[in-house]
C-alpha cells in the first residue's frame, strides 16, 4: 500500500483518497473448445468461485449475466502463467472466462488530497451522514483500520474526531463521528443503489471531479499483494492516489466511496467503489 502525504484542507462534503484507474482493456481469447458456448447461473456461479480460489491478485471479477460469461479483469501485474492458472481451475468451464486487460496496478492508495488526516496518512471523506442526533461521515475503511483521530489539517491542529468503526478488506468503509462543533457538516444527498451504464462523478482532493460510467455491480476485486473487497461498483472514472475514500454520486444520489483500481487521470482507467447503501446500513446511519 503506497502512502503519500500533501497539505491541504479538509472538503465540505466530498473529498477523498484512494488511488486508481486505468483502462484500455484488451479482450484476451479463450478456449470455445474447453466448454460448452453457453453456460447457466449455476455454472457461472461455480467459475466465479474458482476465479476466487485461484488466488490471483491484480484481478476483479463479475458474473455478467447478458453474456454469460465471468468476466476477469486483470492488472498490469498478472501474467500470461497467473490467466493460464485461471482458465485451468474451471476446468471443462474455462470458455466461462473472459479475460480483459487495464494498464497499472489494482490497488488501495492512501495519498494526497484535500482532505483528512491522523497517524501519518491522509484519506478523504465521502459523504456527511447522521444518526440519533449525532453528526458522522463516511470514508473508506482500509483508511479508518490505520487511524485511530482525524484531523481537517497535516498539522494535526484542528481534530475532527474518532474513527467509530471500520471494515477492511470484504468491505471498504469506516465511520468517524464529528466531536469538533465548530466544522461545518453540509448535507444533499441521498443514499442509492448504482445501475450499469448509469452516468456519474467522482470527487476527489487529488483530481478534483471527473465523469464516468458504471460498467459493472458486484464486482470482487483482489488488490495487488492481497486484500480482497466484494460487492463494489465498477467504474471507468478516472482516480489517482489521494482520492480514496472520496465520493461517487449521480445528482444528489450517494452512490459509493473510492475503494481501489488503477491508472490516472491522463490516460483513464478503472476503479472501484464500496456502495454506500450498504455502507450506511452496517451502521445505521441515514445519509442527508
Amino acid at each position: 500500500m503506497r502512502i503519500t502525504k500533501t497539505t491541504g484542507r479538509i472538503g465540505q462534503l466530498l473529498a477523498a483518497t484512494i488511488g486508481l484507474v486505468t483502462a484500455g482493456a484488451l479482450t484476451l481469447p479463450t478456449s470455445a473448445s474447453a466448454a460448452p458456448a453457453t453456460f447457466d447461473a449455476t455454472q457461472l456461479a461455480q467459475v466465479s468461485s474458482t476465479v476466487e480460489l485461484s488466488g490471483v491478485d491484480g484481478i476483479a471479477w463479475h458474473v455478467d449475466a447478458t453474456s454469460g460469461r465471468v468476466v476477469v479483469t486483470a492488472d498490469d501485474t498478472v501474467s500470461r502463467a497467473d490467466l493460464a492458472k485461471l482458465t485451468k481451475s474451471a476446468g471443462n468451464r474455462a470458455g466461462a472466462i473472459r479475460v480483459e486487460r487495464t494498464a497499472g496496478e489494482f490497488r488501495p492508495l492512501l495519498g494526497a488530497g484535500d482532505a483528512i488526516y491522523g497517524g501519518g496518512y491522509r484519506c478523504s471523506l465521502g459523504f456527511n451522514v447522521v444518526k440519533g442526533g449525532a453528526y458522522y461521515f463516511l470514508t473508506a475503511g482500509h483508511c479508518g483500520d490505520v487511524v485511530d483521530t482525524w484531523y481537517s489539517d497535516s498539522g494535526l491542529k484542528t481534530v475532527i474526531g474518532p474513527t467509530t468503526g471500520s471494515s477492511f478488506p470484504g468491505n471498504d468503509y469506516a465511520l468517524v463521528r464529528y466531536d469538533n462543533a465548530s466544522l461545518s457538516h453540509p448535507g444533499g444527498f441521498t443514499a442509492a443503489n448504482a445501475f450499469v451504464g448509469e452516468s456519474v462523478k467522482r470527487s476527489g482532493s487529488t483530481t478534483g471531479t471527473h465523469s464516468g460510467t458504471v460498467t459493472a455491480l458486484n464486482v470482487t476485486v483482489r488488490y495487488s499483494g492481497g486484500g480482497t473487497v466484494r460487492g463494489m461498483i465498477q467504474t471507468n472514472v478516472c482516480a489517482e492516489p489521494g482520492d480514496s475514500g472520496g465520493a461517487l454520486y449521480d445528482g444528489t444520489k450517494a452512490l459509493g466511496l473510492t475503494s481501489g483500481g488503477s491508472g490516472n487521470c491522463r490516460t483513464g482507467g478503472t476503479t472501484f467503489y464500496q456502495p454506500v447503501v450498504e455502507a450506511a446500513n452496517a451502521y445505521g446511519v441515514t445519509v442527508y
